[in-house]
């Protein structure tokens, strides 16, 4: 029998799950989980891509803070992540599924890793700041998950989030007597937005909601993201569009069902946090996909399910993933240096980096109760209020003080040229490392082999895909 000072902690995370979408989708054990713990219904992602993103809730830590700046970037093995500080506070800690770990380390902190990755470990998907915003790398989104998007039989992230299933309720069934910490960490619903048949017509009769603001904006982010998509070349229907956005739902519907099943075989006193690491745009602004500083690409879900610890209840207030972590080691029994999210927390601003593909250069946010700067180097702040104007379509003008809170936080030009350094050291070592014998860093262990290092992309995904 472990403490029962040290509950189980689980902590779920969805790949690219927005929040907006979640209250649309068929989702009855989200729903469940929302009713009876603590809902953040504001809650930020540090950095709108993968990588930063998870490194920075492993860490607490923003991406100009950890030298994570986009999915080609390494987390130092020295850098302390929870996983590290719930091990010496007595845990076995246990990572399944995605985490997208860049580099030899493939463990950061986790005593057990059963599987492997779905994404590749080596630095394949280096930024390049030097590039035109009209050339496009080889490994860049473009609009095929949108344009086929519909039921299929099999793919690769089918196959992948049935082994976290799997090996989830393995871990769980163990009879180490530790008090346990499990991450289950799903590639749904990322797109393609592709599921399988029965998950497509959960949705069959329910009507399905286009975007809000589907028309693109003025500004400079959504042109190049726009862009980067190749968006103004290739058309996308109505139909098209509501098509993803059912994948998508479904997809949510599919990890709710995986969800289930977790649940099922936890303890009455187990905790459960559930999150995901930044959400997906669905054709609000012209856009998809994440990478935007739009609040779409980075409001993500963020529960706290502990009934017998916690009453139930809804945070309005802005808070970041970067709180996961201080959270985890205090629901441990631990100290860390942060703001726990199951203690009172003050109202402070929330801050956001991006550092990676679809700029040129340093975009950082900064959120204040219902004001969001924008701020990108080289190009005038934007700021909306995201109460009055859900479209973040009206720049306003003043707010001195955020700009000022702006000034004092980041000095972009050092950043910028910190970032483009890292970028060329990445691209310097990817292409050494790839010539001759190949070095390849992607974990071992687990039933199949998805994307390595190395692999197409694309090709890979399409190889796996049974229509």
């Amino acid at each position: 029998m472990h403490d029962v000072n040290k509950p189980t902690i689980v902590l779920v995370l969805a790949d690219q799950l927005s929040a907006a979408a979640l209250p649309r989708a068929i989702a009855p054990n989200l729903e469940r989980l929302g009713r009876e713990g603590v809902v953040f219904e504001r809650a930020y992602c540090a950095s709108p891509l993968c990588v930063p993103s998870r490194a920075a809730l492993m860490t607490g830590l923003l991406p100009s803070e950890s030298g994570v700046y986009d999915n080609a970037s390494e987390l130092p093995a020295s850098v302390p992540t929870f996983a590290h500080r719930l091990r010496l506070l007595g845990y076995r800690t246990v990572l399944i599924g995605k985490m997208h770990f860049i580099g030899p380390d493939q463990l950061h902190g986790f005593e057990e890793r059963p599987m492997t990755d779905v994404y590749p470990a080596g630095f394949d998907w280096v930024a390049d700041w030097e590039l035109a915003e009209d050339e496009r790398l080889p490994w860049y989104h473009e609009l095929s998950s949108v344009l086929r998007a519909g039921p299929v039989e099999r793919t690769l992230q089918l196959d992948y989030d049935d082994e976290v299933v799997r090996r989830s309720l393995e871990t769980l069934r163990s009879d180490d007597p530790r008090a346990l910490l499990l991450v289950v960490s799903f590639t749904h619903p990322h797109d393609p937005y592709e599921v399988p048949r029965e998950y497509w017509e959960r949705y069959d009769g329910v009507e399905i909601d286009p975007p809000a603001f589907p028309q693109p904006a003025g500004d400079p982010s959504t042109h190049r993201l726009r862009a980067m998509v190749d968006a103004e070349r290739i058309p996308v229907s109505d139909e098209q569009v509501l098509a993803a956005r059912r994948g998508y739902y479904g997809a949510i519907s599919l990890v709710d069902d995986h969800l289930g099943r977790i649940l099922e075989a936890l303890p009455d006193d187990a905790v459960v946090l559930f999150s995901s690491d930044h959400g997906d745009m669905l054709g609000e602004r012209g856009l998809w996909y994440k990478m935007a500083p739009f609040e779409d690409s980075i409001r993500v879900p963020l529960i706290v399910h502990a009934p017998t610890r916690f009453a139930p209840g809804r945070i309005d207030r802005p808070v970041s993933l970067l709180d996961l972590s201080p959270t985890l080691v205090d629901l441990a029994g631990g100290n860390f240096e942060g703001h726990s999210l199951v203690r009172d927390l003050p109202r402070r601003d929330v801050a956001l980096e991006y550092l990676a593909e679809g700029v040129r250069s340093p975009q950082v946010t900064l959120v204040r109760g219902n004001l969001k700067l924008i701020r990108t180097l080289g190009e005038p702040d934007l700021v909306y209020d995201v109460a009055a104007d859900p479209g973040e379509r009206v720049n306003l003008d003043g707010h001195a003080g955020l700009r000022a809170a702006a000034d004092a936080r980041w000095d972009l030009e050092a950043l910028d040229r910190e970032v483009r350094a890292s970028q060329a050291r990445h691209r310097l070592v990817a292409n050494a490392l790839m010539t001759g014998r190949a070095t390849k860093w992607d974990h071992p262990a687990g039933d199949a082999r998805y994307i390595d290092s190395g692999d197409d992309f694309w090709a890979t995904l399409e190889r796996a895909r049974r229509p």
